[in-house]
């Protein structure tokens, strides 16, 4: 399914917002946690965890497949670990629901397994390509079948897998996860090489765990990481911080409409995950980060942003992969900043939940915005959009970033298809009405 096609937001234009906001915890490292819980040993205590449909698809399928979780009175998570290969076949396919995060990471995880496992999800991640991760895990000796390169994915069991020394051909942390999660399960060392940098949360992670990993050759290009397989997790206690990807939305609402300020607390500020601040500081943006203790192996801080003019920029290439799921928001920034702004280097927002270049040229055209699509990016003109209605195509993040976008509207902006919003930040409409939105939820 793709989310509810008939529920729907209306937005009303507003001209200020103000306040102070801790959104949801982190979805990439929620599912991580689950994950890395589920094969270690002994028992992982995860507060922060972000209670979404994606990292529910996460928590059901490790259940399944005989991982004991429950939930404490505090609501923090208890992960009791079944070790590396201490788990068991599910009797039912694992429904990944529209988790892509999801199913990459455990298509590494379930590669050295003794028994056979299929993952499935729903209509839009049944779309999605799989065959980035299936080919570099067949390299290790793994068997994997897809349907003409997407889901449903079956994961041969009994594969004896062997470390390989692996460039990536695209700046993918998914498929980077997947690849360590299978060299845990391989004999030798397994080496993945990225092209550009990308969000560092899995090493992070198994470092936590107690795995021995070695990072070399960062700085303009990505790192190269090792690790060799065999080792053990341990269980540990993590504190998931707040999700940028869903802080961005406010960053954006708070550069065009923070009269006095708006303020975001404890959010993740891994430097893989900061783009989206670069981006908007290139633009003009007042945003303040002040760091805060006590987060682990991921940096927090609280974010603070005053609405500023902004500018229209040539983005540099390089940022892209850093900021990967916060541009749709920031073409929102961009259609309401002075001047054009030009976006390239960003093809692989064409395999997101939707063709996100796409469905946001649509979207912007609709609302008044000129825009040109590009096959790897988009160039925008700004000076400010209309209302007008606005389809998502099911993907929760081009439904937010509309939503922001009615601190610029001269008229309402209709959104239909929002319900996978739930995905990655079920009280969405709530933390946009606290800092001053007009949105109402509208059902079928």
């Amino acid at each position: 399914m793709s989310g509810g096609a008939g529920k729907s937001y209306v937005v009303e234009p507003v001209t200020q917002v103000s306040g102070s906001l801790t959104v949801p915890g982190d979805k990439s490292i929620s599912h991580r946690a689950l994950m890395f819980g589920g094969i270690a040993s002994g028992s992982t205590r995860i507060s922060g965890f972000l209670d979404s449909a994606d990292c529910r698809a996460t928590l059901e399928a490790l259940r399944a497949l005989g991982v004991r979780i429950e939930r404490t009175a505090c609501g923090e998570i208890v992960v009791h670990g079944a070790g590396v290969g201490g788990l068991r076949a599910s009797s039912t396919a694992l429904d990944m629901g529209n988790a892509g995060t999801a199913m990459r990471l455990f298509m590494g995880l379930l590669a050295g397994q003794s028994f056979d496992s299929t993952l499935i999800g729903d209509e839009s991640l049944m779309r999605r390509p799989m065959e980035r991760v299936a080919e570099p895990l067949r390299l290790m000796g793994a068997r994997l079948d897809t349907e003409q390169g997407h889901p449903p994915v079956l994961i041969h069991g009994g594969s004896a897998l062997r470390g390989i020394d692996y460039a990536l051909p695209m700046a993918s942390a998914q498929v980077k996860s997947a690849i360590l999660l299978a060299g845990l399960s391989a004999t030798g060392i397994t080496r993945v090489t990225e092209p550009a940098p990308t969000r560092d949360h899995t090493e992070r992670m198994l470092q936590s765990f107690g795995v021995e990993l070695e990072c070399s050759g960062a700085g303009g290009g990505g790192a190269t990481v090792s690790l060799r397989g065999g080792q053990r997790l341990r269980g540990t206690a993590l504190t998931v911080p707040g999700d940028i990807s869903s802080a961005a939305f406010f960053i954006v609402a708070g550069c065009l409409a923070a009269k006095s300020a708006l303020t975001l607390r404890s959010v993740g500020v891994n430097p893989t995950r900061t783009g989206l601040i670069d981006m908007l500081r290139l633009m003009g943006a007042d945003i303040e980060v002040q760091p805060l203790g006590g987060a682990g192996s991921e940096p927090m801080a609280d974010i603070t942003v005053r609405a500023s003019p902004l500018k229209g920029v040539v983005l540099p290439e390089h940022l892209v992969p850093l900021a990967i799921d916060e541009l749709p928001v920031f073409f929102i920034a961009a259609a309401c900043a002075q001047g054009e702004t030009l976006v390239t280097g960003a093809g692989e927002l064409r395999v997101k939940e939707s063709d996100r270049l796409a469905a946001m040229a649509s979207g912007l055209t609709a609302t008044g915005v000129q825009c040109e699509l590009l096959s790897d990016g988009i160039r925008i003109q700004g000076g400010g959009l209309r209302g007008g209605h606005v389809h998502s195509h099911g993907d929760h993040r081009i439904a937010m970033a509309f939503a922001v976008a009615s601190t610029r509207a001269s008229t309402a902006i209709e959104i239909d298809d929002v319900a996978n919003v739930g995905t990655s930040f079920p009280d969405f409409p709530a933390a946009a009405r606290a800092i001053g939105l007009r949105l109402t939820e509208r059902a079928g």
